[in-house]
């Protein structure tokens, strides 16, 4: 007896794509301009959050150096504290707000007030780590100096220390040939890599809002930093 013919096998029909890719593929000049122009707002409002964080962190910082100097200037009473002060506070601090008000920091906060004492004199495109890399510079002529050109530059915060340890200011003090190094300085910036989190966004500002270092802050463009709002420039002092 003949063997059977086998059956064909029957054909899967074919699947039609999902109604959400067809929509996608057949994306229209109207939807991408939409697409465009949510990603903009989404992205203009990232960068005010960072912004205002930013501004309150060195308005913060600033009214924080400004007690405890005030403090440490109150008498013998407060004197009796010594250098045990900035050790028994942190532990206070850091036990309700984070790292970013340990002992170390607290310090940095003291001597941002003690080399920035008069408020109006900050400039508000700069942030904390900023003014943190500036308290390194010990010549006052030169941090202020590093202070301005970093805002006229837009330097951000790897850029300043970049500068400050090629001891940019000093160099131009002594040179009488200044565009050389002036090209040398942008070729060097140039040559970092930028990103929104090397301007705005170290792990400085995550210990300050008391998040975890792994936390991920959103990634936008930062370009210019707005003002500072109106802050007086004397605290009132703290009570004893």
């Amino acid at each position: 007896m003949p063997a059977k013919p086998k059956p064909k096998p029957k054909l899967k029909p074919k699947r039609k794509p999902p109604a959400q890719a067809v929509a996608v593929a057949r994306a229209t000049p109207a939807f991408e301009g939409l697409l465009h122009n949510l990603r903009e707002v989404i992205r203009a409002a990232r960068q005010q959050a960072l912004r205002a964080v930013d501004v309150v962190q060195v308005r913060t910082c600033w009214a924080v150096g400004h007690h405890i100097v005030e403090f440490e200037q109150g008498g013998a009473a407060r004197a009796a504290y010594g250098r045990g002060l900035l050790d028994r506070l942190a532990r206070h601090l850091t036990a309700e707000f984070g790292k970013g008000f340990d002992a170390r920091n607290l310090r940095h906060m003291r001597s941002f007030y003690q080399l920035f004492p008069n408020w109006n004199a900050l400039r508000s495109e700069l942030s904390w780590t900023h003014y943190r890399t500036l308290l390194r510079v010990e010549e006052t002529a030169a941090r202020q100096w590093y202070m301005n050109e970093a805002v006229a530059q837009n330097w951000n915060t790897r850029a300043l220390e970049r500068q400050i340890g090629t001891l940019y200011y000093e160099r131009l003090l002594v040179s009488k040939d200044r565009q050389p190094l002036r090209d040398e300085a942008a070729k060097n910036v140039a040559a970092l890599p930028l990103s929104p989190r090397d301007f705005v966004r170290e792990s400085v500002l995550l210990e300050f809002l008391g998040l975890p270092n792994s936390a991920l802050l959103p990634s936008c463009g930062i370009h210019r930093r707005q003002p500072l709002h109106a802050c007086p420039s004397a605290p009132r002092p703290v009570t004893p």
